[in-house]
């Protein structure tokens, strides 16, 4: 009974890091997914090292931010999600 006990213990231990850990995590992925296909033009973003702009193309994976000092080439997903959010929020 002892050995069942210990390894029922273990599967506890492993169901629980899933439910706390590796579930959230998950969700956060697709909500960062479904937010990189829903950018349009004109969009006022953030990224996620603290650039402010407007998009002003979109590519596939690529997105051109203008900002004040010009425009840039940058990845959809240096794009922050909350920061981006919480901006259009104000507006």
């Amino acid at each position: 009974m002892g050995q069942f006990g210990s390894m029922g213990y273990i599967l506890l231990m492993f169901a629980v890091m899933y439910f706390f850990m590796i579930m959230p995590q998950q969700k956060r992925a697709k909500k960062e997914k479904e937010f990189e296909k829903s950018l349009k033009v004109g969009d006022k973003i953030i990224t996620k090292s603290g650039l402010h702009g407007k998009i002003a193309e979109l590519a596939e994976t690529t997105v051109v931010v203008e900002t004040m000092s010009g425009k840039l080439k940058m990845e959809r997903s240096a794009i922050s999600l909350e920061m981006s959010a919480a901006l259009n929020k104000k507006v």
